[in-house]
């Protein structure tokens, strides 16, 4: 829980954010906690919560909900490796979210392993509850908040991609990298400037997975000819 500490300064503004959207679209402070303690997937929230007060069927609002998380397909293998038997593991992945994955990619090999399952409960239940937690305080107090300081209600909607900008930003230090990501910024933004919003995201997301494997470019930005590695 120590080391997950950190990873409050992301949680708790996002889900006080999530928990004021909510609150406007119609949802009670009891369907809000749900949508937290269940579903859990942050971006996927928003979505979700945005398509139901829109209107949209159902269907569509689920599979639209799974496709932003079918992330979590790649995050598991990739600490598959150093997750020792356990029964708990099922239970635990309720838990695998995009800052609980880079903090458990980092730190479980660095661990005996008899330590890995009770560091990964440890670490996911203070981001859940945390997440919980700040759900309920924009739910609950949000409406207070931001009337209270009207600046702070301009800036919450952008803490969900400000957190996922510090995710990418330590990426660009790798060319390829650098070069794939750039990609997705430009054709995001193409789409955007030119009202295709809704295909801007899945297209661009292809474009820059497509970039990445298709340029070879040196993994790391060589330091300039007298300076330090």
């Amino acid at each position: 829980m120590r080391e997950a500490i950190p990873l409050l300064g992301g949680y708790i503004p996002v889900a006080i954010s999530f928990g004021l959207i909510s609150a406007q679209a119609g949802f009670s402070t009891i369907e809000t906690l749900a949508i937290s303690t269940l579903i859990y997937a942050g971006a996927s929230q928003f979505l979700f919560v945005g398509m139901i007060a829109s209107g949209s069927p159902l269907w569509l609002t689920v599979a639209m909900t799974l496709l932003i998380n079918v992330r979590h397909v790649v995050y598991a293998p990739n600490i598959a490796s150093w997750l020792p038997k356990s029964r708990w593991w099922p239970w635990l992945m309720h838990g695998l979210t995009d800052q609980v994955f880079a903090l458990a990619h980092s730190r479980l090999p660095q661990l005996p392993e008899h330590q890995r399952v009770g560091w990964f409960l440890g670490a996911a239940l203070l981001a859940w509850f945390s997440w919980i937690a700040g759900s309920l305080l924009g739910a609950v107090g949000g409406e207070w908040l931001t009337s209270r300081w009207p600046l702070l209600g301009e800036v919450m909607p952008f803490a969900l991609p400000a957190l996922f900008v510090v995710l990418i930003v330590p990426r660009f230090t790798s060319r390829r990298w650098a070069a794939a990501l750039g990609v997705s910024i430009a054709i995001a933004l193409l789409c955007t400037l030119t009202g295709l919003t809704n295909i801007g995201i899945p297209l661009a997301a292809a474009c820059g997975a497509l970039c990445f494997y298709l340029v070879r470019l040196p993994e790391t930005i060589a330091p300039r000819k007298g300076g330090h590695p």
